[in-house]
């Protein structure tokens, strides 16, 4: 139906939406016969179309003469008959579900109409009506499975989703509003979709059962205020016929018309105004913050006036190598509101015109305005936003970067387009300033040095204006001080006031009236009436309009994004040489050709599809990283998910008249005794053991490939193969990153009919030669493969397929082809074996005697000493809600003693669920106090005779509980194995402790072989200690170690654990940051350290073994290593001499305020991992592992983790990924870290190590495909073998300091209290770096004024004014935290203390009390948390030394690994490497 209108006479502006017209509705009267003229026109050809055209009525699809019509708009266009007048509508309708796409269908007593465009004046209601049609289908988007959505989102994160994708049309201003429409549609919403349970699909939750759409339904009730209407649930679809509907059909709408005929007229009109006045309200809501502060016109800035307030003319200079903010920032949208656009921080900026000239922020509107003559670019570093502001006492004397002991911030350098406005939030000295392009908005931090002298002014003005709010703060009556009373007293003011301008009133009412705009905007921020609407403003704004004449007219509209280049005059500069991070990377062709061609390949309309929904933005990045306080399963989904196959396919039988026989004699039996073949003969084609089939399983997929690993005849003479299936790359965690050719042994398998066989596949079991020598013959070859495959592929010739790895998803990994179990023909399938082994593991038995029983492949006897659950003896306690609490309530598993075996008699075959144990309870120090646990040993348990009788399945594992001189030291690196000591008894009803008596006969376990000849080792020693296990392992023998090189080492913290660990011996290391380089090189004094820039290091290399033709490298790169000294080049690691490559590649475009796209190619060459990669590549060592944030598998779509995992199989490595919590490997701190193994085909591949503290954090998973996750480990929030390190346990021992504390070294004071603080402190006699970030005076005093309590943070300040030694008033809380918080998660934290049960929160590169992670006050003590604290947090002990100063300790710190997590790593990686020793 092209142009038309609906017209009620008694309603003529709203539409009718109970979805069947009431027959007592009063319509205008119409003449029907020119729409039964209209049909009968259309009759023959309506009748020429198929019956099958027919859509039956309950089906989701859109009927498929409506698609016909769609297909040739145009045309019918050009035929459409104009209509006079249409007779009663009967019924509306929604379809379009499955397309994605709302279609509305309207129905008379002739024909159905599918509504295209509304005539111009029922436009307003259509786009009503079109919006909620849009947002059924949006919800059904990411509600339903069959569409790719998820029945499981909360309502938060499906009104999220539903505003990106609806962000883009011109009736909403802004995702709010977006949320507001759907919330008052939720009932409508809820009642179409519920209509479509009657047609869902098998693997569809039923609508009415999901939670999110009744709680979307239950919330538009709550805010709706008029009689709810009862609508007609939609079916999907409307059915087009000839205009004769069946009299199932009839009854049915006639049994709804009388339903709906039932609301009153009156509250039908009157919930119908209303529903259109909101409408309305939403289509004219706007900017709630420039509404607010906005007036219709900006009065300009003259450039002339405020020239003397600025240095004379300088044009802008950059050595660095900046990336285009369009290439950044990708918007989908066409339209959106300017508060949803990415928000960054930009630091090292400046701000320049088309000439490159330096020019003010202040000849900017503050306002988006209309007809500015004014175009400002600027550049600078982008990072993500961390909440920070500038401080006006503390920043401004430094307001440089690049000022002395400052650093360049570790982002992207960037130009920016035209910036469109900007604006300043302030608290106190606390000021937030931030500029908006059409792409972003950007809080400046400090600017560079050179445009320093241009900001100085604006920060003067910004500090003048507070300090006229806080003189008119202290007045009694605000009203009494007019404008000329205000410049007297600031003309009053002395030169050592930073907001002196002059003696002069004059001076200083021209400086007032010139730079008064922001001074205005300063004002309007401030919440107080009286102030704001002061005779000081109007009077500034009277003067200001006298003096300024043009005058720019305020935008009230949206923002359009790019449709030109960015006309940045840096867009035309050529790249300069740098030695920043942004250097393209160097790379191996290899790597070069796999990330290539992807980006080629893959447009970037690919990319697009779901990144609305996908796409994390920068504060829930933020938000994961460094708050995560919600205990739930965590899954980090990739973009793409790929479809799981399922042994239940429906398999495609062929004729039964194709000729199958045995081509040869039967060659043994089967376990059931059928017999063996080697060969069949398929319609003439052989199949063999060992060789490849396809097995078509339906029309609509592809065929399955099988490898055949024996052949049998089975009963009946049926002919039958026993399949490994065989998967594409693109159905594995791969995706579209997976080479097409190749496929990955599964270890699914199953019988199959030879008769299943649709042909004989070609595939190539590949087995690489492995070793940096076989490179160049391994290229040669694979490129004449490539070309082989190409070629046969133009012929239109079979695919030849090849294969290199098995892929387990169950253990997220890819590991190298067992081809010695492969294709035996025997009978025997290893991958059967394996599921045999697993059931077995899984049965539960207990032996004839009762004196033992098996439980998840465990053998559990008498007296044996078990892992219990903790919740079967307590109730659950309540976690603590703060950040730095989460770990309060948590408890380890119970340390329990088998004492009997209680099986049902009833029961022949003994069951899990009916067999119990009785156990004697071994009690730990913190079941008696946080002091006792404070101060003993964490392997410390106490003997009771309390015993309890539990399920067998309570039991969580086993330990041991030996003598005290039996047990091996447990360090802080987190070594322990699984050992206890005993030697008091503990009695829980009067809480006495005391010396085990004698008459008490403890079964203790036995020590093993080699703890006993550990023990041997120890020599004397005092009470309690033992010689700690990583400085045995340091004595290993070098050559036992695997010689390894570090990139992008930091301070090594990575290396540390490693070498404790006994595996590694860090012989090289690559750190650009020369502060970084030297801690390292202070730390491991055997290692060659080299602090470059590792794209340059790589091209050395390749350069001295001669293999450049293979490295695609800059110029720049090129240049700097040809300056390379001799001694350096000489240094250089060597291709056979590395075994072992390790490292952690920034991350700077990984994080969610970088969403680029799969076309930018360019962007993604700077990316480390290239270079990263092509380390791997070039040295081929034995083992590699790559360390970065935990969304490192999600960021960018998931395309960066699944192109790394495609990479290393390509060089022929088997991989493994994961994702690991810190805090549960015995550090006191939440670090959530991805990790990739990757082994070369000789060698074995690490396992996760497993997690030993208790720690409040999910299980974390990564989605591999639908109905498929894998985590590397369990969660220990529900228990572990020990109990959480505390933050008291970490630094409880350490001497009180002051804030700013700066003395280098200094006694302990006393000995260490805790097992961590003396396993940390090791040998060391003097503490170092105890030295404290100094506040200034007022955070001084919020600090001092922070309850020494847990939780607390600036939301336990009292409101109130403190005067500080200046004789400035200032507010005790910053103004800026409470009129902010909404935007910021409350600022939760924030000013916060450290909780001495709790643990710290994700270690930062700068603790301030401002920053994103503002929990950083000691417990007890008034100030910022010291180097050494941090150090301790992260796992660092005593005797490690960071260098530099005190901003770079800390950053050292922060972007460091922790050592006990390396440590446990590396303690795999060790096992795996012996493992192939023994073997």
């Amino acid at each position: 139906m092209g142009s038309a209108s609906l017209v009620d006479s008694s309603q003529p502006s709203i539409a009718s939406e109970s979805g069947v017209k009431n027959s007592e509705d009063k319509k205008k009267t119409v003449d029907c016969k020119s729409e039964e003229e209209a049909m009968a026109r259309g009759k023959q050809k309506k009748r020429s179309l198929p019956e099958q055209s027919e859509q039956p009525t309950g089906t989701r699809k859109m009927p498929k003469r409506a698609a016909a019509r769609s297909a040739d708009k145009k045309k019918e266009k050009e035929k459409g008959i104009r209509c006079g007048g249409f007779g009663r509508i009967e019924t509306w309708d929604i379809s379009g579900y499955e397309e994605g796409s709302p279609v509305i269908w309207l129905s008379t007593d002739v024909a159905d109409y599918d509504c295209l465009k509304p005539a111009p004046g029922y436009k307003k209601i259509y786009d009503h009506f079109f919006e909620k049609a849009r947002a059924c289908i949006e919800v059904y988007k990411k509600l339903a499975k069959s569409a790719g959505g998820d029945p499981d989102l909360s309502i938060d994160e499906l009104l999220a989703g539903i505003a990106r994708s609806m962000i883009g049309s011109k009736s909403f201003s802004g995702t709010t509003s977006v949320k507001d429409f759907v919330i008052s549609q939720g009932q409508f919403i809820y009642k179409q979709l519920v209509g479509l349970d009657m047609t869902s699909k098998t693997n569809d939750k039923m609508f009415a059962d999901i939670p999110a759409l009744v709680a979307l339904k239950d919330e538009s009730r709550k805010q709706a205020n008029y009689v709810h209407a009862k609508v007609k649930p939609s079916n999907g679809t409307l059915r087009i016929d000839s205009g004769v509907r069946d009299e199932e059909n009839k009854n049915q709408m006639n049994s709804i018309t009388e339903e709906v005929a039932e609301e009153d007229e009156d509250a039908k009109l009157a919930r119908l105004l209303q529903e259109d006045e909101h409408w309305r309200s939403i289509k004219q809501k706007k900017n709630p913050r420039t509404t607010s502060s906005s007036k219709k016109y900006y009065i300009k800035i003259d450039e002339d006036e405020i020239a003397n307030d600025y240095p004379l003319p300088v044009y802008y200079k950059t050595s660095l190598q900046e990336t285009d903010e369009f290439i950044v920032f990708d918007n989908d949208y066409d339209v959106y509101d300017i508060e949803d656009l990415p928000r960054s921080m930009l630091h090292n900026w400046s701000l320049y015109n088309s000439d490159a000239r330096l020019i003010s922020l202040e000849l900017l509107p503050m306002k988006s305005c209309s007809d500015i003559d004014v175009t400002i670019f600027g550049s600078g570093v982008m990072t993500a936003d961390d909440g920070s502001g500038f401080h006006l006492d503390t920043d401004a004397d430094q307001s440089s970067s690049n000022s002395s002991g400052a650093l360049v911030a570790d982002g992207i350098p960037i130009y920016l387009s035209a910036i469109k406005e900007w604006m300043i939030e302030f608290g106190s000295s606390l000021i937030f300033i931030s500029i908006r392009t059409d792409m972003a908005w950007y809080r400046l931090g400090k600017p560079s040095k050179q445009y320093a002298p241009w900001y100085d002014t604006v920060l003067k003005t910004a500090r003048l204006a507070i300090d006229i709010i806080t003189l008119l703060k202290e007045q009694s009556r605000v009203s009494r001080l007019s404008f000329g009373d205000v410049i007297k007293k600031v003309s009053e003011f002395t030169p050592k006031d930073k907001s002196y301008i002059s003696s002069d009133p004059l001076s200083v009412e021209r400086y007032i009236v010139v730079h008064g705009q922001i001074v205005l905007q300063l004002f309007a921020e401030y919440p107080d009436d009286t102030i704001r609407k002061s005779p000081f403003v109007t009077g500034l704004m009277s003067q200001m309009e006298a003096r300024h004449h043009t005058k720019w007219l305020v935008k009230k509209k949206k923002v359009v994004p790019k449709s030109e280049p960015n006309l940045n005059p840096r867009a035309a500069v050529a790249s300069i040489v740098s030695k920043r991070k942004a250097m393209q990377a160097t790379t191996t062709k290899l790597i070069n050709r796999i990330w290539g061609e992807y980006y080629s390949n893959h447009m970037p309309e690919d990319s697009k599809e779901g990144a609305g929904s996908e796409v994390k933005d920068e504060d829930e990045v933020e938000e994961q990283e460094e708050n995560e306080d919600e205990d739930i399963e965590e899954t980090l989904c990739l973009e793409e998910t790929q479809k799981p196959h399922s042994a239940s396919k429906q398999i495609k039988t062929f004729s039964a008249d194709r000729e199958i026989r045995w081509h040869g004699d039967p060659e043994g039996k089967t376990s059931s005794g059928y017999l063996l073949y080697k060969e069949a003969i398929i319609h003439g084609d052989v199949i063999s053991v060992g060789g490849s089939v396809l097995v078509e399983v339906d029309e609509s997929d592809e065929p399955d490939i099988y490898y055949v690993e024996y052949m049998f005849e089975a009963k009946g003479g049926k002919k039958m193969f026993h399949g490994r299936m065989m998967q594409h790359g693109c159905n594995t965690v791969l995706g579209n990153t997976a080479n097409e050719r190749e496929v990955f042994l599964a270890n699914e398998c199953r019988d199959l009919r030879l008769e299943d066989v649709k042909q004989a596949a070609i595939v190539d079991l590949r087995k690489m030669l492995w070793g940096h020598q076989h490179r160049k013959d391994n290229t040669a070859s694979d490129k004449t493969d490539r070309a082989r495959a190409e070629d046969r592929k133009k012929k239109g010739l079979p695919t030849e397929y090849y294969c290199k790895s098995l892929y387990w998803p169950e253990r997220g990994a890819f590991f190298s082809l067992p081809y010695d179990t492969l294709g035996l023909g025997s009978g025997i399938c290893h991958s059967c074996n394996l599921k045999e082994a697993e059931r077995e593991k899984e049965m539960f038995k207990v032996n004839s005697s009762k004196s033992s029983f098996i439980l998840n492949g465990t053998e559990y006897g008498l007296l044996d000493y078990v892992y219990v659950s903790p919740f079967d003896f307590d109730e659950r306690i309540e976690q603590g809600t703060h950040k730095s609490g989460r770990n309060v309530g948590l408890k380890a598993y119970v340390v329990c003693q088998v004492m009997e075996i209680i099986v049902n008699k009833e029961i022949k075959q003994a069951e899990i669920k009916s067999t119990q144990v009785k156990v004697r309870k071994f009690f730990r120090p913190e079941d008696i106090s946080n002091e006792k646990a404070y101060c003993s040993d964490v392997q410390e348990v106490y003997y009771s005779n309390e015993t309890h009788i539990i399920s067998a399945q309570s039991i969580e594992g086993k330990c041991e509980v030996r003598k005290k001189n039996d047990v091996p030291a447990c360090s802080a690196s987190g070594l322990f194995q699984n050992v206890f000591f005993c030697e008091h008894l503990y009695d829980p009803a009067t809480g006495s402790l005391k010396k085990l008596p004698a008459h008490i006969k403890v079964k203790y376990s036995s020590a093993q072989k080699g703890d006993a000849a550990a023990l041997k080792r120890k020599g004397k020693s005092k009470e309690g200690e033992s010689v700690r296990e990583p400085e045995k392992e340091m004595k290993t023998l070098d050559e036992k170690r695997l010689a390894t090189l570090d990139i992008f080492a930091g301070c090594g913290g990575l290396s540390e654990g490693l070498q404790q660990s006994g595996i590694a011996n860090t012989k090289w290391a690559i750190e650009y940051e020369e502060p970084a380089g030297d801690a390292f090189r202070a730390n491991h004094p055997e290692a060659l350290v080299f602090v470059n820039n590792c794209n340059v290091i790589l091209r050395a290399v390749m350069e001295k073994c001669g293999d450049t033709d293979d490295c695609i490298s800059t110029s720049e790169a090129s240049e700097l290593a040809a300056k390379l000294d001799e001694k350096d080049i000489s240094n250089l690691p060597m291709p056979g001499q590395v075994d072992f490559i390790n490292g952690g590649p920034p991350c700077q475009g990984f994080s969610g305020m970088n969403r680029f796209n799969q076309s930018s190619w360019s962007k993604v060459q700077c990316e480390m991992i290239l270079a990263f990669l092509s380390f791997a590549d070039y040295f081929r060592p034995r083992y590699f592992l790559l360390e970065n944030v935990r969304n490192f598998v999600s960021f960018n779509k998931g395309q960066t983790f699944r192109l790394t995992l495609a990479s290393l199989l390509e060089m022929g490595y088997q991989v493994r990924f994961g994702i690991l919590e810190a805090g549960a490997f015995g550090v006191s701190q939440s670090r959530k870290r991805a990790f990739i193994w990757a082994a070369s085909p000789e060698d074995v591949l690490p396992e996760w190590p497993e997690p030993m503290h208790v720690f409040s954090a999910p299980q974390l998973k990564i989605s591999l495909s639908e109905g498929v996750q894998y985590a590397a480990v369990r969660s220990t929030a529900n228990g572990a073998p020990l109990r959480a390190i505390t933050v008291r346990d970490t630094i409880g021992d350490l001497p009180p300091v002051g804030n700013g504390a700066s003395k280098s070294n200094m006694e302990y004071g006393h000995e260490p209290a805790s097992w961590f603080q003396r396993n940390i402190r090791g040998d060391m006699a003097v503490l170092t770096d105890h030295i404290s970030k100094e506040m200034n005076e007022l955070n001084l005093i919020r600090c001092q004024r922070i309850p020494k309590r847990p939780g607390s943070d600036w939301r336990d300040l009292p409101e109130e004014k403190i005067t500080l030694s200046t004789g400035q008033v200032v507010d005790l809380i910053p103004w800026c935290l409470p009129n902010t918080a909404k935007r910021h998660n409350q600022w939760k934290g924030l000013f916060g203390r450290l909780d001495w049960e709790g643990n710290f929160p994700t270690s930062i590169t700068d603790p301030q009390p401002m920053g994103k992670v503002g929990m950083c006050f000691h417990p007890d003590q008034d100030r910022i948390l010291t180097v050494r604290e941090c150090a301790r947090s992260q796992g660092f002990p005593d005797s490690y030394q960071f260098s530099g100063n005190i901003i770079h300790k800390h950053r050292q710190i922060g972007n460091a690994v922790p050592p006990p997590l390396a440590f446990a790593l590396g303690r795999k990686l060790k096992e795996a490497v012996e493992s192939k020793s023994s073997n």
